[in-house]
């Protein structure tokens, strides 16, 4: 009799783990797909944000230009490789712990509103945002010194040298991370950290809950749950973009000081808002806002869409 219930426990432990795995699968890729799509977007946006040039010109057009003149085709894709190891282990976690935050926060609200309120409704949108916001947070802080050397990577520009030969500051992820302890010492690797996990709060709840408020506020169509993801998920990559982009500019400037042709400039995150703004005015918090979201909304919107995808795929098998 006592054998029955531990055997179904030990299966239902057993399923929640193939399901928390399958989800966090189903979310690195679809992380993969979407940033490997936009990266020239996105390596042209850190360059404009970081201005890591050298260049008067410092237009969408120009800075395009002068990657290719640099480093060709390929250097539209500069840092993707450390963009897919950051982004895949970054995404896993955002997508499958929003949905056990969401699950948790569903069945608190069953607990403590039994007769209003059953597991299977729709969440409010202040939790879908505090769900989305937690996921961030822990993804941010599991795999901050890769998003670092991907910082490093994308925010400099290859210069030519007279005999054409391209000289780059940082290469592979695995050697930023290791030329980074050894020239800065360890604690290097978490610089510009308390921006990351201050914006990764607002971020991801942005986006997951305009995603949550728009799927529970429109009426239903005849779009698949896919496509109907993808579109909300484009209009929250846009808002949460467009309100997070100044702490994000300030942690891409902290990530970048004391590196390899970069002077250490700021003491802290305060410090960093002040001499910035005293030096170039509130317009620098926005350098570079304009091609961020424009490569925002195909990379929510991807993101959102591959994720229920893979997801109805996978649960198929």
């Amino acid at each position: 009799v006592i054998a029955v219930p531990q055997q179904t426990h030990a299966k239902s432990r057993g399923d929640a783990t193939q399901d928390m795995t399958r989800r966090m699968i189903c979310g690195g890729l679809a992380g993969c797909i979407a940033k490997t799509a936009t990266n020239p977007l996105e390596r042209i946006k850190m360059l404009s944000q970081t201005g890591e040039h050298g260049l008067k010109q410092t237009s969408v057009l120009s800075l395009y230009r002068n990657i290719l003149k640099n480093e060709g085709v390929i250097g539209l894709w500069a840092g993707n490789g450390a963009n897919l190891l950051r982004i895949f282990p970054a995404k896993a976690v955002v997508f499958s712990t929003n949905d056990l935050y969401q699950d948790l926060f569903r069945r608190c609200l069953s607990a403590m509103n039994p007769n209003e309120y059953d597991e299977t409704q729709k969440l409010p949108s202040a939790l879908s945002f505090l769900a989305g916001g937690l996921a961030g947070m822990t993804a941010s802080a599991c795999t901050y010194p890769l998003d670092l050397a991907r910082g490093r990577i994308s925010g400099k520009l290859a210069s030519r040298a007279s005999d054409g030969v391209v000289k780059k500051e940082y290469k592979g992820i695995v050697s930023t991370v290791l030329l980074t302890v050894r020239e800065e010492g360890f604690g290097a690797l978490y610089k510009g950290v308390t921006p990351t996990l201050i914006g990764a709060l607002p971020y991801e709840g942005i986006k997951f809950g305009t995603v949550g408020f728009l799927d529970s506020h429109l009426p239903a169509s005849d779009m698949s749950p896919a496509i109907r993801k993808m579109v909300f998920g484009g209009v929250g990559g846009v808002a949460a973009g467009v309100i997070t982009y100044p702490n994000d500019t300030i942690r891409r400037l902290l990530q970048l000081q004391g590196s390899r042709g970069t002077e250490t400039t700021y003491n802290g995150y305060w410090d960093c808002v002040r001499k910035t703004y005293r030096k170039e005015g509130l317009a620098r918090f926005y350098r570079g806002a304009t091609i961020n979201i424009i490569r925002m909304a195909p990379n929510s919107a991807v993101q959102f869409g591959a994720y229920e995808i893979l997801k109805q795929w996978s649960s198929n098998l």
